[in-house]
C-alpha cells in the first residue's frame, strides 16, 4: 500500500469536563522517530502513547503533542499555611501594641504576606484520564492515517503512468537488440575499411566471427527479463497492505543497476538515448520513492 509519510491531523475529545486535545504532525525519515510532547503531569503516558503510534506508523519522523483541560470541581483545592499564618499574625498583634495602632489587623493585610495559601496537591483519577487520551490519540492518528493515504493515492497513480512508461521503453530496447550481428558486420566493415583505406580484403567468415563475438557481449536478453521482474515486483508492492517504502527503494536500485548495464553492454546509439529518457523517469520515481511509508 502507498502511503505518504507526511501529514497532519488534530483531535478533541471531551468526556464530562475532562478534554483532551491532541496534534500529530509526521515527516520524511528512514526510520520511525516519535517525538512527543505535554505537561509534566501527563508525561506517564508517554511509553503507552508511543505504543499507539507504533502499531498504526511504521516509518516517519513523528511529531504529537498532548494538552488537557480538566474542569472537575475535585480539581481545585489549596492548603492554608497555618504555622506561618499564626506567627504572622502574632507578630502584627505585637507590632500593633509596640507602635499603639488602632484598628483590627484585616485578612488582607496577612495574605498580603505571600505564600499563606498554596495549591493543594491532589489525586486525580489518572485511569479515567488515560480512556479518554486514548481515544484522542486514535482519533487523530485515523485522520492523519487517511490523509497520508489520500496523498499515497495521488503518488501510486503517478507510478502507474511512469512504470507504463518503462514497460514501454523496455519493449523498445528488446527491439533494437535483436538482430546485433548483421550491425556489428556493417559496423566491423565500415571501421576496417576507414583503417585500411580499402586496400586490404576482408574475410567475410571471420568479420561475422568477430561480429558473432561482439553480438555475445552485447547480449541484454537476461538483464531485460529481470528489468521486467521489477517492475511487476513494483507494482505489487504497491497492491499490497504492507508498508512499500523500503522495498519498492530497494527495486529502484535494482532498476537503475539493469539499465545502466544494458546501457553499457549494447552499444547501439538508439539504446543509448532510449536509456537516457529512463534514467531521467527513474529519477522522478526514486525522489517520489523517498516520501513513502
Amino acid at each position: 500500500m502507498i502511503k505518504s509519510m507526511t501529514g497532519f491531523a488534530d483531535y478533541k475529545m471531551e468526556v464530562n469536563d475532562i478534554s483532551a486535545f491532541v496534534e500529530i504532525r509526521s515527516y520524511n525519515s528512514k526510520h520511525l522517530d516519535i517525538n512527543f510532547k505535554t505537561s509534566y503531569l501527563y508525561r506517564s503516558f508517554e511509553s503507552k502513547i508511543k505504543d499507539l503510534v507504533s502499531k498504526k506508523i511504521t516509518r516517519g519522523r513523528i511529531e504529537i503533542s498532548l494538552r488537557i483541560i480538566n474542569n472537575s470541581e475535585h480539581i481545585y483545592a489549596f492548603d492554608v499555611n497555618e504555622g506561618k499564618a499564626k506567627s504572622y499574625y502574632d507578630a502584627l498583634v505585637k507590632l500593633k501594641k509596640l507602635l499603639d495602632i488602632p484598628g483590627e489587623i484585616s485578612l488582607e493585610l496577612i495574605i498580603g504576606a505571600g505564600e499563606m495559601i498554596k495549591p493543594a496537591e491532589i489525586e486525580t483519577d489518572m485511569a479515567e484520564e488515560w480512556i479518554i487520551i486514548k481515544k484522542a490519540v486514535n482519533g487523530a492518528l485515523l485522520d492523519i492515517d487517511t490523509m497520508r493515504q489520500r496523498e499515497g493515492d495521488f503518488i501510486a497513480d503517478d507510478f502507474k503512468k511512469r512504470l507504463q512508461y518503462l514497460h514501454g521503453a523496455i519493449n523498445k530496447i528488446e527491439n533494437e537488440a535483436i538482430d546485433l550481428i548483421p550491425f556489428y558486420q556493417e559496423r566491423l566493415k565500415e571501421r576496417i575499411s576507414i583503417l585500411t583505406k580499402g586496400v586490404v580484403d576482408i574475410d567475410p567468415a571471420r568479420i561475422a566471427q568477430e561480429a558473432s563475438f561482439l553480438a555475445d557481449k552485447s547480449e541484454i536478453s537476461e538483464e531485460i527479463v529481470r528489468a521486467k521482474s521489477h517492475i511487476e515486483q513494483f507494482i505489487t508492492i504497491m497492491d499490497s497492505d504492507e508498508p512499500a517504502g523500503r522495498k519498492l527503494n530497494f527495486l529502484m536500485q535494482e532498476l537503475n543497476r539493469e539499465f545502466n548495464t544494458m546501457g553499457s553492454k549494447a552499444g547501439n546509439s538508439k539504446v543509448s538515448h532510449i536509456i537516457v529518457d529512463v534514467k531521467s523517469e527513474l529519477e522522478k520515481i526514486r525522489e517520489q520513492v523517498q516520501n513513502i511509508e
